[in-house]
């Protein structure tokens, strides 16, 4: 079952730099003006089940199994599409927004790349 899906319409000019320490920061078009500049921002619309750790993200052709996830993650990404993927290998949020993957290199990503997240 797809959880959540879309793809990316805007790239912010410091996400290069979140991309090297192994984060991913995604917003829904409504992303505040502040937070653009390091920001994915894709179409996505709806998350139709919670995210949960064994759940998998599909980014062009990779996929990288969920860990964890924090504990308003699924809150920020239903309410304003916000989720912040860390390619870290760890079993616990150190944040409560985080959800963590597999320690895998980051995907590239370019203005078109879909995304999704299924369990």
């Amino acid at each position: 079952m797809i959880k959540f899906q879309g793809k990316v319409t805007s790239i912010g000019p410091l996400v290069q730099e979140f991309i090297q320490a192994g984060i991913l920061v995604l917003f829904g078009a409504d992303a505040p003006e502040e937070l653009v500049e390091f920001s994915i921002i894709h179409d996505a619309k709806e998350l139709t089940a919670p995210l949960e750790p064994g759940d998998k993200v599909f980014i062009n052709n990779e996929v990288y199994k969920i860990l964890a996830v924090g504990d308003v993650a699924n809150t920020n990404l239903a309410n304003l599409g916000h989720l912040i993927l860390k390619f870290n290998g760890e079993e616990k949020a150190r944040l409560p927004g985080d959800v963590n993957v597999e320690l895998k290199p980051v995907p590239d990503i370019m203005i078109g790349t879909i995304f999704k997240i299924e369990n």
